[in-house]
């Protein structure tokens, strides 16, 4: 299954090799209320650590969607054009938003581990 690290704006990335796939939390998803529409990247396209990566709307809110890591936009969800809604339903799974060839692997212990991530989440409230 690979790795999952987690960003504190509720981003994850799970790695294989060097590649990755990256989505948004439950937890964000739930923050953002049902999404119906998601912007992509270019394919191609060389994202930095933190940078914004895509952009995710909902009925609430437009969302920024930040890179955990640095690389290049290697494939798209494109399930997501028409079913929006994978990412509410599935946010760790079959709504995931890009995949990414990762350039520095390094980049990922600045992340934080799901145990770290669960004990953020609790202060928040």
């Amino acid at each position: 299954m690979g790795d999952i690290r987690y960003t504190e704006q509720h981003e994850w990335i799970r790695v294989e090799g060097d590649m990755a796939t990256i989505g948004i939390t439950d937890f964000a998803q739930d923050q953002l209320g049902d999404v119906v529409f998601v912007e992509f990247p270019e394919l191609g396209k060389e994202v930095a650590q933190f940078a914004e990566a895509a952009v995710v709307e909902s009925v609430k809110a437009a969302s920024e969607i930040y890179a955990p890591a640095s690389g290049e936009v290697v494939e798209v969800n494109e399930k997501l054009t028409d079913e929006p809604a994978l990412v509410n339903s599935d946010a760790m799974g079959e709504g995931w938003f890009i995949k990414m060839k990762i350039n520095a692997p390094s980049e990922l212990e600045k992340l934080l581990t799901e145990d770290q991530y669960k004990d953020y989440v609790k202060e928040l409230g």
